[in-house]
């Protein structure tokens, strides 16, 4: 049986959202980010790409080259809030399908051809998407992940395109080699040194010779480059969720303590999730006392993965759950719905929080997770048993079924 596979990707979709918010912002070069000159393009609309903005970019120099443009803020819970809506119409439409960042899907149709017709499934999917949120959304249809993603992007703005089986190589043949999804600067720039642009070079290259300049990675792209790409689409699970939690060897009520074990492990996975290109939308936070009484409190929170956006909310759970007349046996705390999307985690914050969070992550990766933490964690010693910045735990904690 054919694979049919649709990857599905809403167009623009921060300045979708904000255009829904104010219809005067239809038609006219939108810019979302970081709104001083230090800051950095989140996002742009098609009319501001014509004038060589994209995502990124500073706004500085953005603004430089589309002075007309409007700058938003953004809001990232409304963001949230239309990407939710979004999944919940593919969850009822779809028998299995993975969401792999806020504004993108792939869906597995294989076999509902014999019934309904994969691309007709896929159009009214699209068309009610539409509809029901008033956002634009492309899709590509093909037999792979790779293909479909690819078909997309060539679909946009607001179209769709089903790639035939067997035509798979005369599709992306003329197609520019940086459209192949790993394929980022670096390498880019190592195929144009060896005058390959276009994917059609690479469909012609020995595989041999891909692997001898490019190792692993050059069976990976030339396989993509001719089409190859067995990969599953992997059921979305909205709960799964990294965790942490510390037992007490004696009880406590010791407040300074316990807030800054709570900050330490809060900390610690927020890292995980940048570490492993994740968001959270939910957090919580449990208490468990010395009579064995346990309490959780969970909060909602648009997606992000920033220290500065998930530890006050950190902090206003555990306020609201501690009591200061009772002894504290257990503390906790849990990000739960993950989804993909490492480009979220600082979307409207100007370069020196980007540049701060990269140069805090870049040293934990290289010196270990306590290389850098916040004074008011310096309790954090150990939590649960194991060492909250060996990194290994959470990672096994976030494949788990919650």
């Amino acid at each position: 049986m054919d694979r049919a596979i649709v990857h599905m990707d809403l167009d623009t979709f921060f300045v979708s959202c904000e255009r829904l918010m104010d219809s005067s912002l239809n038609g006219r070069p939108v810019l979302i980010g970081g709104t001083s000159d230090r800051g950095v393009v989140a996002a742009c609309s098609y009319e501001a790409r014509k004038f060589g903005v994209h995502s990124a970019m500073p706004m500085r120099m953005a603004k430089q080259l589309c002075p007309e443009a409007v700058i938003i803020r953004g809001n990232s819970g409304i963001y949230s809030k239309y990407s939710k809506l979004v999944t919940e119409i593919i969850k009822e439409s779809v028998p299995v399908y993975e969401k792999t960042s806020i504004d993108e899907f792939y869906m597995d149709l294989s076999g509902m051809d014999r019934f309904f017709g994969t691309q007709k499934i896929a159009s009214e999917l699209r068309a009610k998407i539409i509809r029901e949120s008033g956002l634009p959304i492309s899709f590509g249809l093909s037999i792979n992940k790779t293909v479909s993603k690819i078909a997309t992007g060539e679909a946009k703005p607001n179209n769709e395109l089903n790639i035939g089986y067997g035509t798979e190589k005369q599709f992306l043949a003329p197609l520019s080699v940086k459209k192949i999804p790993m394929i980022g600067n670096k390498t880019y720039r190592q195929l144009c040194d060896l005058g390959i642009r276009e994917i059609q070079a690479i469909q012609q290259m020995p595989l041999e010779l891909m692997e001898s300049v490019f190792g692993k990675n050059g069976i990976a792209i030339w396989k993509k480059a001719n089409g190859i790409d067995n990969s599953p689409v992997i059921p979305y699970q909205e709960r799964k969720s990294i965790s942490t939690e510390r037992t007490f060897d004696k009880d406590t009520t010791d407040v300074h303590k316990l807030e800054g074990i709570i900050t330490a492990m809060a900390e610690n996975l927020c890292f995980q999730l940048r570490r492993g290109d994740k968001l959270t939308s939910c957090v919580s936070v449990k208490i468990r006392y010395s009579d064995f009484q346990t309490y959780t409190l969970q909060k909602h929170i648009p997606y992000s993965a920033a220290d500065h956006v998930i530890l006050p909310v950190i902090r206003e759970l555990f306020q609201k759950l501690y009591n200061r007349r009772i002894l504290v046996r257990l503390i906790g705390v849990k990000f739960s719905h993950l989804v993909q999307g490492a480009h979220q985690i600082s979307l409207f914050e100007d370069t020196s929080m980007l540049q701060l969070y990269h140069a805090m992550d870049k040293m934990r990766n290289k010196y270990g997770d306590r290389a850098v933490i916040r004074a008011s964690g310096m309790d954090g010693k150990t939590i649960g048993g194991w060492n909250p910045f060996s990194g290994e735990p959470p990672a096994l904690l976030a494949n788990r079924k919650q």
